[in-house]
């Protein structure tokens, strides 16, 4: 409105000067018209007149006389003619009662016939006409034989010209208020067809800008109907393509990402920015055992890979306080600087209530959208109390973010399903943040996550993103269609961008891993020292042969299955009985709900129930030990054993195949990898097995078996040099990047946005 005003006034101003000046050459003009009409009535009333006076203009009888003064003078009283005389040889003969005293015939008789002239008078300055009359005097007998002796006088009409005045005024006044209104009209006109021209032309440079900012090295050009933007537009796709040459050689030349290089992007790229991260689970527990209060920190890949972006910016990290001890150790603001030996950075901590966590986190989360998202056969529950929970506690978690903010625009990453809600919360309350959500399960597709009832408003929740990742491809083209379904939305499939309400989200896919080398695993003995060890641990004979599976006691993972490929491998394989066990460690989870309960001891019945059938013939065929392990523990297994069996039946990465080819530096095993998790996409070199086959896993397993030791060698080192290229810093460090890149252009649009805020 502002800017609005700032073009309107002057225009009005220039068109108020104009019609101003314009007023004297109207009053010129129009009083030269009414001068010639007063010249043209004149004359059109002198003539009328002439022939009725010439017949009777000397006549002496008295009752002539008065008649002739009688039409003189009804003549005069017209409205524009303000009175008459007849002159003859320099003297007033008759003339109405307004006739000035002072003007004399003499003077008229000077005047040019039937011409306007202004003489002034005592009574005022008159426009006079003057016309000459031609008379004859009569004799009593002449009436007869009209004959007489002919005479010349003139007839002088003077007219009113006040009415012309008064209808100049009256012409100023309409003519002023005419172009006032026409200025009004035209400053109107003007100012809404700029601002639709100007949006017309932002609209264009914000596509052309985010366009080129997605596809700047694409060999056809972006098409604007705007010519005059191709100037624009050239200059754009040479900055971005600079841009993205950078980016590509820190990403792809950088090959040894660690903490240092992920801390020196954020310094090039995000500097001085905030960063915010929430998730569910927090990176440090406080935690009360036997009386004395510990801080735990799980092993997690997430808070691996988060950790050194929030050191190096002095971030904030949300996320919900579950220990026992938590409370004690924030301040007013619920938060605590961790690490708690060295503070580099600030955790703040969200409370939830039993029923809160029942409903958002036990209900809707693991008992809806899990199993949605993973299709594992296990039917999902939705239930309204819920949902209810689940909108109340995301509504917590994005005041949270808001609080912490410092800036009007944060980056927040926002990690995985239990917070679909909060990228959008988190957009109507910071509209300039760069919010970056990361879903770390599968998405399904269209048909399958048409089942949540309350699916747009997900949608709608996760569209308050800048950018929303994906594991793999699949899973980005299932969530592109899912939008496409359900939300009235514009794809652009080629840059895989979504347009929804005046808010642009890219979607891509950042395959998550782990770090490297792992720092849990120092302290681990070499790889014979633990095949020893763990086979003594378990009884078992120095040259039998085991497996391993590592998952929590979850349906999606496989475990089942994964028990009877094993049973289908010693039917196939006689010799293999007593010689080969499989050993699954599962830490119990979310036993609380019915879906978990059963599967758990479906899980114990089923090893039992093989075991049972091969007793008393050496090693059992399952080790099942459903327990916590620490992570030092987990990865001796690793070293350990001869292959290790990844089964899920959906999966969106599944980091076990990844942390198993870390642990095996002397490449050696073999890894056995289920086509539906997103690690088969990467790793290759693994055996990939349909987990719902169980002829093809048994056949897995013993080619595993049998493999030689050169061909594991072969298929370890390409697994582990991909999987160390590939490690969690990269992950972090492209997204960061792609942040940047967004962040970048929504200040490049808000400029446009704000030169044309007042519009």
């Amino acid at each position: 409105m502002k800017n609005s005003l700032r073009f309107a006034i002057p225009l009005l101003i220039i068109l108020s000067i104009i019609a101003y000046s314009s007023l004297p050459l109207i009053q010129f003009l129009t009083s030269r018209w009414f001068d010639r009409d007063a010249e043209i009535r004149s004359q059109f009333v002198l003539s009328a007149l002439e022939q009725s006076l010439a017949e009777s203009a000397f006549d002496n009888l008295k009752s002539g006389q008065k008649k002739r003064i009688e039409t003189l003078q009804r003549i005069a009283n017209g409205e524009r003619v303000f009175a008459i005389a007849i002159c003859k040889e320099g003297k007033i003969q008759e003339s109405t009662n307004l006739f000035p005293k002072d003007l004399k015939c003499v003077d008229i008789e000077k005047l040019e016939s039937h011409t306007s002239h202004a003489i002034a008078t005592s009574a005022g300055t008159f426009n006079t006409s003057v016309a000459p009359l031609v008379i004859r005097k009569l004799t009593s007998n002449d009436e007869l034989q009209q004959t007489g002796e002919m005479y010349t006088a003139q007839m002088v009409l003077i007219h009113d010209m006040g009415f012309a005045q008064k209808r100049i005024d009256e012409l100023k006044k309409f003519l002023f208020f005419v172009y006032l209104i026409l200025a009004i009209l035209i400053s109107v006109v003007t100012v809404w067809v700029s601002r639709w021209s100007y949006r017309g032309w932002l609209k264009s440079v914000r596509d052309v800008v985010s366009r080129v900012s997605l596809v700047p090295d694409t060999a056809e050009p972006v098409a604007t109907k705007n010519t005059e933007l191709q100037p624009l537009l050239s200059d754009l796709r040479s900055m971005m393509r600079d841009l993205h040459a950078n980016r590509a050689i820190r990403d792809d030349l950088q090959l040894a990402w660690t903490p240092q290089t992920l801390r020196d992007v954020i310094s090039q790229e995000l500097a001085g920015s905030e960063v915010i991260v929430v998730s569910n689970r927090q990176p440090y527990i406080h935690q009360r055992i036997d009386g004395e209060v510990k801080v735990l920190f799980p092993a997690s890949g997430l808070v691996t890979a988060l950790e050194p972006i929030l050191r190096a910016c002095q971030g904030t990290w949300v996320a919900h306080g579950n220990g026992n001890a938590d409370a004690e150790y924030v301040d007013s603001e619920n938060c605590v600087s961790v690490p708690p030996s060295a503070p580099e950075y600030k955790l703040k901590r969200v409370w939830l209530t039993q029923e809160e966590e029942d409903g958002y986190y036990y209900g809707f989360s693991n008992e809806g959208l899990w199993p949605l998202c993973h299709i594992a056969h296990t039917r999902p529950v939705f239930r309204v109390s819920d949902w209810e929970q689940y909108v109340r506690v995301n509504q917590k978690f994005a005041d949270a973010i808001v609080s912490a903010s410092k800036s009007k625009s944060p980056i927040v990453l926002v990690q995985d399903y239990h917070l679909a809600l909060v990228p959008r919360m988190v957009r109507n309350k910071l509209p300039e943040a760069t919010i970056i959500t990361f879903w770390h399960i599968p998405w399904p597709n269209p048909e399958a996550f048409g089942i949540c009832p309350w699916r747009e408003e997900i949608l709608d929740g996760l569209m308050g993103s800048s950018i929303v990742g994906f594991h793999i491809r699949f899973h980005r083209n299932n969530f592109l269609e899912s939008i496409d379904r359900y939300l009235e939305s514009r794809i652009d499939r080629e840059t895989s961008s979504i347009s929804y309400n005046n808010n642009n989200c890219l979607v891509k896919s950042y395959p998550i891993s782990i770090e490297w080398p792992p720092r849990l695993m120092h302290n681990v003995p070499q790889a014979e020292q633990c095949r020893s060890e763990i086979r003594q641990l378990h009884g078992l004979a120095l040259d039998t042969q085991l497996g391993l599976g590592i998952d929590r006691m979850d349906y999606s993972k496989g475990i089942l299955e994964r028990f009877r490929s094993v049973e289908r491998l010693l039917e196939l394989q006689p010799s293999l009985i007593g010689k080969f066990s499989l050993i699954q460690i599962a830490a119990p989870s979310r036993s609380t709900i019915a879906a978990y309960k059963q599967f758990e001891k479906d899980v114990h019945d089923l090893a039992n129930a093989i075991n049972e059938k091969y007793k008393d013939k050496g090693a059992p065929p399952i080790i099942l030990l459903a327990k916590h392990h620490e992570p030092e523990a987990v990865y001796k297994y690793m070293r350990a054993v001869d292959l290790c069996f990844v089964s899920s039946l959906h999966d969106g990465m599944n980091l076990v195949s990844k942390e198993f080819i870390a642990s095996r530096d002397d490449e050696r095993g073999v890894l056995i990898l289920s086509m539906f998790a997103g690690a088969s996409r990467e790793l290759t070199e693994a055996l990939i097995v349909n987990p719902y086959d169980v002829e093809h896993c048994a056949n897995a397993l013993l080619a595993a078996i049998r493999m030689p030791d050169n061909e594991q060698q072969e298929r370890m080192h390409a697994m582990r040099n991909y999987v160390r290229e590939f490690n969690i810093y990269r992950w972090a460090g492209k997204m960061l990047i792609d942040a940047a890149i967004v962040r970048r252009r929504s200040m490049f649009e808000r400029k446009f946005t704000s030169v044309g805020a007042g519009y």
